[in-house]
């Protein structure tokens, strides 16, 4: 990998991030009645999507919004304009990672979307309580304010074509309530907020939530390692991989994934139990199995639309063999638009030949062709036998290269290390199908004992 094409500088990406940082200020202090300092914001928005599509609506919106008068449309358009300033920094930084990798990206088609239901009153709704907080700021939130959402989200979540945007209220609501009364919060998370508030706001655009229309894929998929990302009350799994097409065509990375709702005393080990019987694909790549799909459904974007009955198990597939051998001439997916966003970059690659060291703090970096990659620990799930220990020791590494507060780092999958004069393969999944691990196998049975205690109490509910 030519790492040190990652430090070319990309032209604009200072300024796009500056007006997304300015607008998403203005938030903070509300756009019902901006101050001086928060009309900036707007229009620093508007200028810097002078040009395109976009700069009649959103220049119009800036000024609705800086004279306090703005409605929901603008809010819509100053949402549009900051998602694809964003979206046109994560091309550039996705171009960066791919020419380092030496990667080609799949051409672009259009695709069409599978119709959705209007629910156009719903969608309405949704708008109009993402307008107030855009009002009143962060600093002007109150429980009247948030509460709203519950309702709203109670009446979305029956229909599947609204569960996206209803997931994203719930989990938006709850952070604010959190912070409520804003006026006495000492800080707010202001990028966080800001990227679900505009995401939201766009989903309330009728057919931007559709599901996006699939082909199917026929041929042998290779697991390269599992990405496992935990909350309180949910956690998802998603598996990268190279897939092999059947008819010949070049391979391609693909990814699947799982999410559950979950209890917040199911932790580490455990959680794969709970997301183990929704995909056989969790288990084949934890024991290093290749799967033969018939007829899988895949969207454009490179997402499998996983179905045990279009998957059985295949041959041994060693991950690093796959990352050595096919991974290099894997034609990369492309972004769907609500995804272009510098977060959502995590491009799988192989590293070997790099150096490691660990400063003074317990920072973590990988020297690769010269040029330093910080590795986020935090990012190896503790359901895993994979640790910062072994990363550090290691010298070769499956690994997922994102962005980050202005930097390019690693989440390592898998790396290859030495114990006992003998190379090794760690994977951070490698207990997603069962592991004879002492420090797995206690967690697993915790697992088990805490959703019997809580199924128990569930059932007593449901017979009072």
């Amino acid at each position: 990998m030519r790492a040190d094409l990652l430090a070319e500088p990309v032209d604009g990406l200072d300024e796009a991030l500056e007006a997304v940082e300015a607008f998403d200020r203005a938030l903070v202090a509300g756009l019902l009645r901006p101050q001086t300092a928060g009309t900036a914001g707007p229009t620093r928005l508007a200028d810097a999507v002078t040009g395109t599509p976009l700069a009649a609506r959103v220049a119009e919106a800036a000024a609705k919004a800086s004279a306090g008068a703005a409605d929901e449309d603008h809010f819509v358009a100053l949402a549009a304009a900051r998602t694809a300033l964003l979206g046109s920094v994560h091309d550039a930084l996705l171009t960066l990672v791919e020419d380092a990798a030496g990667r080609e990206r799949g051409a672009a088609e259009p695709a069409p979307v599978a119709a959705a239901p209007p629910a156009v009153n719903l969608l309405n709704a949704a708008r109009a309580w993402l307008s107030e907080p855009a009002r009143s700021g962060w600093q002007g939130l109150d429980h009247d304010v948030v509460s709203g959402a519950a309702e709203l989200v109670s009446a979305m979540l029956p229909d599947p074509s609204l569960r996206r945007l209803a997931a994203l209220l719930d989990g938006f609501a709850a952070e604010l309530a959190a912070s409520c009364p804003g006026a006495s919060a000492e800080r707010f998370p202001v990028r966080r907020w800001a990227d679900l508030w505009s995401r939201g706001m766009l989903l309330t655009v009728p057919g931007a939530a559709a599901t996006p229309a699939t082909g199917t894929a026929d041929g042998r998929l290779l697991p390269l390692g599992i990405d496992l990302q935990e909350h309180a009350t949910a956690a998802q799994a998603q598996v990268h991989a190279v897939f092999e097409p059947a008819d010949g065509s070049p391979s391609r990375l693909v990814r699947a994934g799982v999410s559950v709702t979950k209890p917040d005393t199911v932790v580490g080990a455990g959680i794969w139990q709970l997301l183990r019987p929704h995909m056989s694909l969790l288990a084949a790549a934890g024991e290093g199995r290749s799967m033969e799909l018939t007829g899988m459904p895949v969207t454009a974007g490179g997402d499998l639309v996983w179905n045990d009955e279009h998957a059985r198990l295949g041959e041994p597939a060693e991950a690093f063999a796959t990352a050595r051998v096919a991974l290099p001439t894997a034609t990369a997916p492309v972004t769907a638009p609500l995804d272009r966003h510098p977060a959502c970059i995590a491009v799988p690659v192989f590293l070997d030949g790099y150096t490691a060291r660990t400063d003074d703090d317990g920072v973590l970096t990988f020297t690769v062709a010269g040029f330093d990659l910080v590795v986020d620990t935090d990012r190896i799930p503790a359901a895993g036998p994979l640790t910062p220990e072994a990363v550090a020791r290691s010298g070769a590494c499956i690994a997922l290269i994102r962005w980050d507060a202005g930097t390019f780092t690693v989440q390592p999958l898998a790396v290859e290390t030495t114990v006992r004069k003998k190379v090794t393969s760690v994977h951070a999944g490698a207990w997603a199908g069962g592991t004879a691990d002492k420090a797995g196998v206690r967690a697993e049975k915790a697992a088990t004992d805490a959703a019997q205690v809580l199924s128990e109490r569930a059932g007593r509910l449901l017979r009072k």
